[in-house]
């Protein structure tokens, strides 16, 4: 009798995979976050990435981070946690989690509390401290929403899609390296998050 195969993803691998490869689609050339919901029943509910609202031209609006705060992308960007919450497909993601690629921001940590989702799972999260994020912390704390980093598995793991061919194939290592970073870690303000 054959047995499985032993090196394909956990689930949380296969959900923060998932974010990654959403936060892909974003246009936003500083900063690519993308976001996956779970149901209790882990079934994928909703996905997302920060971009501009529906109907709105990436073309004529600002994707700039300093200057006045109008010809910036700040007044303009759905995050990607929130743009997850709002395209589920169904209408209830109580007890659910959320992955996403960068740690939530104030505002949408309200929107994840409002919805009913109980934990968080994050990748990054920008170092030092940043009003947004203390404030995110506070409110999923208080609300008593599970806050977890990814923990990236002991074992190296890369998917290599080939768009070309319809093909895909995921490669691991035994062992991580130590001198090579881990790419779902510590990044700054402009990192690119890359799958």
């Amino acid at each position: 009798m054959s047995k499985p195969r032993e090196d394909y993803l956990s689930w949380d691998e296969y959900f923060m995979s998932i974010a990654l490869l959403s936060s892909q689609r974003s246009k936003d050339p500083a900063t690519q976050v993308g976001a996956c919901i779970i149901n209790k029943k882990q079934r994928i509910v909703g996905i997302g990435y920060n971009g501009l609202p529906h109907g709105c031209s990436d073309k004529e609006l600002p994707w700039g981070k300093t200057g006045d705060w109008m010809e910036t992308k700040y007044p303009y960007v759905c995050h990607a946690e929130m743009n997850a919450i709002l395209n589920k497909n169904q209408a209830d993601i109580d007890g659910g989690t959320i992955f996403t690629t960068l740690y939530p921001c104030n505002e949408c940590a309200k929107l994840i509390i409002q919805s009913g989702i109980s934990k968080v799972v994050y990748a990054n999260k920008k170092p030092g401290s940043v009003p947004a994020f203390d404030a995110s912390e506070r409110l999923l704390k208080m609300a008593g929403v599970i806050i977890s980093k990814f923990d990236p598995p002991a074992s190296e793991k890369s998917l290599k899609i080939d768009l070309n061919t319809g093909s895909i194939s995921l490669d691991s290592s035994q062992q991580k390296s130590i001198s090579k970073p881990n790419p779902l870690q510590n990044i700054s303000n402009d990192s690119k998050i890359i799958a």
